[in-house]
């Protein structure tokens, strides 16, 4: 990753952390309730909050749909302002570089009160073969594009390859990772 882009990511969580921080205390929510509803110890939610850490995209769903305002928000710092159709053209979705090794790509974010967030996935290969699980509420349905993929879910350790799917429980911990040293692409839709 270049110099550049990674400053841009950089810049990119300590945005996100300013409007979370914004967000909690203008519903006047403690940073204990906010870690208890994220289900992470308080010291690691105030390390989103301040930028020290990166926020996985869970954390920001769970506050999101707990505290009812959108994710969207979170993100860019705008509201939705679209409710007949939301139009994405390849490459202009909403970007959040959430790790090194993935790049989430909203693909509705505009679109007011959405049932689903739909994202395409960019998931880097990387030489550590540890998994980062994560969990949030509702449920996710996951669509190979290209490369392989391994996706755990609990326990269950699943590959897939391009066209295939997996449709799941998004509060039982899960997490995934590019095959064979190749970029993976994918479709989620979190709902």
């Amino acid at each position: 990753m270049s110099i550049v882009n990674l400053k841009s990511m950089e810049r990119q969580i300590i945005e996100i952390a300013d409007r979370l921080r914004g967000m909690r205390e203008s519903l006047e929510i403690t940073p204990e309730k906010a870690a208890q509803t994220c289900d992470v110890p308080v010291a690691d939610y105030l390390k989103y909050e301040s930028g020290e850490a990166d926020i996985p995209v869970s954390i920001l769903h769970r506050m999101a749909r707990h505290f009812g305002f959108d994710i969207t928000t979170l993100l860019t710092g705008e509201e939705p302002h679209v409710h007949t159709y939301s139009l994405t053209r390849k490459g202009k979705g909403v970007t959040v570089q959430r790790r090194r090794t993935y790049n989430y790509e909203s693909l509705a974010a505009n679109f007011m009160n959405r049932k689903a967030d739909p994202y395409f996935v960019i998931v880097e290969p990387k030489e550590d073969p540890e998994i980062t699980l994560n969990a949030h509420p509702g449920q996710e349905f996951n669509y190979a594009l290209e490369g392989q993929l391994k996706i755990v879910v609990g326990n269950n350790e699943l590959i897939l390859n391009p066209g295939d799917s997996v449709y799941f429980d998004s509060s039982i911990p899960h997490g995934m990772q590019a095959m064979n040293g190749r970029v993976a692409r994918f479709l989620a839709v979190v709902l």
